[in-house]
């Protein structure tokens, strides 16, 4: 199996344009996404440098259509039509948003779930592959990666307890049973082990701050 995903891995680019740099940030509901993603426009900001904040589905008027489909569905829907609807509205937001704000340089990226969301919901959750899944994604301008991607790391409990504290009305995959929530943290935690090189797993049971200094030096060592 690793042979055939480092062959369909090398494949796959990162954004030329020097000066720019593209991040993700993935983890499980409740792991803290939205404050860290402040925390690094912040930062990004701080250095003069242009930022680019969006959500995985949506970005554009025909993702959030489609976001709104999938999380509101009422009917289950078949592994490969949730990962083609996900693919369908990722090559828009590259094409429409993310592509042509990273040629221009001193820009930064941030996007809320991307291609690893996909990998862990649909390749190891809905069990399609991670394979199948990697494979769809080789051709362009599907085939971009991050330069970094934070994955933010907590035990299902901690999940658990958070969301209940919000209290939010649960959409499509907040619903899924214990199980589903499971495989997508070992999906996670199996992501970061196929690309070390790109993928920083944090210990996001720490402290708020513990975190953000994590991602902070990190981001030192890549910002222009």
């Amino acid at each position: 199996m690793q042979n055939s995903l480092d062959s369909i891995k090398s494949l796959y680019r990162n954004p030329v344009t020097p000066g720019s740099l593209f991040l993700s940030i993935e983890g499980i509901e409740g792991s803290g996404k939205s404050t860290q993603i402040k925390e690094i426009e912040k930062t990004v900001q701080e250095k003069g440098l242009r930022v680019l904040t969006l959500r995985e589905p949506g970005g554009t008027t025909f993702g959030e259509k489609l976001r709104e489909a999938i999380l509101n569905s009422e009917t289950p829907l078949h592994p490969l039509a949730e990962c083609h609807l996900f693919l369908a509205s990722r090559a828009q937001l590259l094409k429409e948003k993310i592509l042509p704000f990273l040629l221009q340089p001193g820009s930064v990226v941030i996007l809320d779930r991307y291609i690893d969301s996909t990998l862990a919901y649909q390749g190891k959750a809905r069990r399609l592959g991670y394979q199948t899944v990697l494979t769809l994604h080789q051709f362009d301008p599907l085939n971009l990666l991050p330069h970094r991607t934070y994955f933010l790391d907590i035990e299902l409990e901690t999940s658990f307890e958070r969301q209940k504290i919000r209290g939010n009305v649960k959409d499509y995959f907040e619903s899924q049973k214990q199980e589903f929530y499971q495989n997508l943290i070992d999906g996670y935690r199996e992501l970061s082990e196929l690309f070390p090189e790109r993928i920083l797993k944090l210990n996001a049971q720490k402290s708020i701050q513990e975190v953000t200094n994590l991602i902070k030096n990190d981001l030192e060592t890549l910002l222009p």
